[in-house]
């Protein structure tokens, strides 16, 4: 069968992995896996990283492994400029089990904030959670969220801690309807939920003014994590032109999908006219998507 089986993981480019780890690891609750070490050679030729000293780091949350990068030479640094609304922005998303001890705890480690206000309740209509956008030290975005009830709150109720893992990674796209094609066409996952945020909640959890954002969650056959498209029909990015950003850059994240048959989806890639690239072993493969979001694909 083509197409993506699970997200397997996310990766990061960072300027510095000790920063990085002690972030992630004091104020969000995430294990070291193991030391630092070289990017395997296959997901490196398929990232368009030969020559470059490309280093990673592994870290988990609860079930979830994010991957951090750092290239020497070093790439673009994230945009000084940003928005919610720019292509560029990808954020993970942590269920937590307390929004308020959360907020209590990442305050240690000094983020910068992306919502106004703190915590946001979102209206029923917006899922009514409580959420709370952030960016790291290399300007990656991140968001908690509690979820009050429900399936997704089940579904994380029996997960240990306070942080309890990644409950997805939510892309803003420009155009809904060519992204859509992308990620139901040749990655074959299928669109689980819609929705229409709005509202003054919205606006203070962005961090912005008069949001109208099409929320759409999409499920690979393994449904847990997921894709989250935010799709701004109001207001409009500034960097709406600025989303060429390759993975030696500090402003990419990529979504790491385990793959049965890498070769049948690079195929299905080739038919649908997206750029592709593959390891020589054919054991990774990379592409980006139609705003230039980050796909690397490894063997299940």
């Amino acid at each position: 069968m083509n197409g993506v089986k699970a997200i397997a993981g996310f990766s990061r480019t960072v300027a510095d992995l000790a920063v990085t780890e002690a972030f992630y690891c004091d104020g969000l609750g995430f294990e070291r896996v193991a030391p630092p070490e070289p990017v395997p050679t296959a997901q490196a030729e398929a990232m368009g990283l030969t020559g470059l000293q490309a280093r990673q780091l592994h870290l988990r949350l609860g079930g979830q492994m994010v991957t951090f990068l750092t290239v020497e030479p070093p790439g673009a640094p994230y945009p000084v400029d940003r928005s919610a609304t720019d292509p560029f922005f990808q954020h993970l998303a942590i269920p937590v089990r307390d929004i308020d001890a959360a907020m209590a705890q990442i305050g240690r480690v000094d983020p910068t904030p992306i919502s106004r206000g703190g915590a946001q309740v979102l209206p029923a209509s917006s899922g009514g959670v409580t959420a709370y956008k952030f960016r790291d030290p290399d300007g990656h975005p991140l968001e908690l969220i509690f979820f009050p009830d429900g399936e997704p709150a089940e579904r994380w109720r029996a997960a240990p801690g306070l942080f309890l893992g990644i409950d997805h990674s939510a892309i803003t796209v420009t155009d809904l309807d060519r992204t859509l094609s992308f990620l139901t066409g040749p990655l074959g996952l299928h669109v689980a939920q819609t929705g229409l945020n709005r509202g003054a909640e919205q606006a203070r959890l962005d961090g912005i003014d008069d949001p109208v954002v099409d929320v759409v969650a999409l499920k690979p056959r393994a449904p847990a994590p997921h894709v989250e498209l935010l799709h701004y029909r109001a207001p409009a990015s500034p960097n709406r032109s600025r989303n060429e950003f390759s993975p030696a850059d500090r402003a990419s994240t990529r979504f790491v999908f385990s793959v049965a048959d890498i070769e049948g989806l690079v195929e299905a890639l080739r038919v649908a006219g997206v750029a592709r690239r593959s390891s020589l072993d054919g054991k990774a493969a990379y592409c980006v998507g139609p705003d230039n979001h980050g796909f690397l694909f490894v063997t299940a």
